[in-house]
Order: structure tokens, then sequence, then C-alpha cells
């Protein structure tokens, strides 16, 4: 990966968190702890350098989070002097709904109703996220800008045009734009300008022995044993794996792997033939599934 391709996604990346900025009112940008939610604070950090970025951290916390994700997450905000706003559907973990026997029920409840009612408590117009075009057909329709309607919904047919790197951050009546700096990185990039820059990452990403059971044809990292809904015939093993991509850990398959350390992460995924998604048992993407989510206000 030449440096100056980089440096270019580096600088536009840079430009949109400070556009966007200077053209809201209350800023935030969602943190979930994982890569590419990482790389995006790093550039903030960098993009306002030697202040602090002028907005918090936002982390929706499912209730089914990685432990070690959680606690990178408050570390990573207190070393860097982020606020960190964690928010939760307590009525939900009441409830006991969980990815197990909930489905997309869990999804809606644990992820898209806590996201967009932490959204209307904090009162914020611009929204940033580190969701990359690459990732799924769904995402790939949507702009850098993304302007959201009443309720935090979304509609593709009425993104607007960004013609030469032109933004239009103009809002409306219950308005609110979900904006992406990563939209043009790859997989890649993220995992290149980690190594070029020394970005410290959330372990999970490397591998290491781990207590897994079988899932879908992928391995599920027993994270919390007492929590784990077993089946019939399951049994744990341990496993050296690690994960490309992170979601609930009931949910989220890791891969077999040897690479302990960023340098042979980036040359195993340059290697790889599937997909990070693919890690995402919970997605059930075929183009359409991801894509209504969306339009519900999921991120």
């Amino acid at each position: 990966m030449k440096p100056g391709h980089l440096s270019a996604l580096e600088s536009e990346s840079i430009h949109i968190l400070r556009e966007a900025v200077s053209n809201a009112r209350n800023p935030v940008m969602l943190f979930s702890a994982g890569k590419d939610s990482t790389v995006l604070a790093h550039l903030a950090l960098r993009a306002f350098y030697p202040s602090r970025p002028p907005f918090p951290l936002l982390h929706i916390d499912s209730t089914w989070e990685f432990q070690s994700l959680i606690k990178f997450r408050d570390d990573f905000a207190s070393k860097h002097g982020f606020k960190l706003v964690a928010f939760s559907n307590e009525e939900g973990r009441k409830a006991g709904i969980n990815p197990f026997d909930h489905g997309d029920l869990y999804t809606l409840m644990m992820r898209t109703q806590p996201l967009k009612t932490a959204l209307d408590n904090g009162g914020y117009d611009v929204i940033f996220g580190g969701a990359r075009r690459d990732e799924e057909r769904s995402r790939a329709k949507e702009r850098i800008v993304s302007v959201r309607g009443a309720g935090h919904t979304w509609e593709p047919r009425q993104q607007r045009p960004e013609q030469w790197r032109q933004f239009n951050f103009r809002l409306g009546k219950d308005q609110t734009a979900r904006v992406f700096p990563l939209s043009n990185w790859t997989e890649a990039d993220i995992w290149n300008y980690a190594l070029l820059r020394k970005i410290e990452l959330v372990p999970l990403y490397y591998a290491a022995p781990r207590p897994v059971v079988r899932r879908s044809g992928s391995f599920i990292v027993v994270d919390e044993e007492p929590r784990m809904r077993f089946r019939p015939g399951d049994e744990i093993q341990t496993k050296t794996v690690r994960f490309r991509t992170l979601g609930c850990w009931p949910v989220t398959g890791a891969i077999e792997s040897e690479a302990t350390e960023l340098a042979t992460v980036v040359d195993e995924t340059l290697r790889a033939s599937f997909s990070e998604r693919q890690g995402r048992i919970s997605d059930g993407e075929d183009g359409g599934s991801l894509e209504q989510k969306k339009r519900e206000g999921y991120f």
C-alpha cells in the first residue's frame, strides 16, 4: 500500500470532519470500539489537534458486547480525553431481549431504538460514523453526508448529489445528518492505516487461544459462559482465533488465525477470499435486510 494513497484518504477524511463540525450545532461521533470507529476517532484527534475534538463519543451498548471491548472503549476515551456517553435500553435488558431468541427484534430494541433515543436525548444534529461503502451494498448507496428525516429514517432516493467533493450540510426541520468520513476507505485501507499510524486496536482483532463453539460454520467465542445459550451437542473447544469484524459476541464469528500482530493481520486480510461481514452471523444480509434496518434508523 503506497503511503500517498493513505495520505490522500486521511486528508479527505480530515476535511470532511472539519467541514461537518463547522456546519454543526451539536455534533457527536458514534464509537463502537471496533477498528473503523477507532481509526475515525484517531482522525478526529489529528483533525483538531492540539485541541480536543469538539464532540463526545457515543456508544450504544447492546448489553451483549465483548467484555474486552468495553474495557478498550473506556480506556481509549480516558487516554485521549474524549467525553464518553454510553447508552443502553434498560427496559429491553430487564425484559431479557437477547440475540439468541429475538433476532431482528433484538437489533431493533437493543441497537436501533436506543441509538435514536440517545441521539434525541443529546439533541445531536451531525452524527459521525465509521461505515464504509465497501462493507455492504446498502451502505454503498449512502452519501458521505446522509440526511435523515423525522425519527432518523433514511430514504435512499432522496440522497443529495456530492459532485466534486462538495457537501451540503443544510438541515430542515426534524432532519439530522449522518456523516461518514471513511466512505471511500476499504478494509485494507483501515488495516494499513492503523499499521502506518501505530494505532492501538482492541485485542479481539489479534489471534489468541479462546473458548469457542461452532455456529453456522463459524466459531463463536463464549465470552460469558453463564449467559451462553448452548445447543444439544455443543462442546466448548479452545481455538486460536481472531475477529475481522466485531458485533455482539453471541452472533459474531471468529476465524482461526496465527496473526498476533498488526503486520500479520494486514497480510492475512489481503490474502483472504471472503468478506469481513461474513463473520456477522446476525446479518443475514442479502442486500436488503440491512437496508431495511437503516431505513428504520439503524446506523
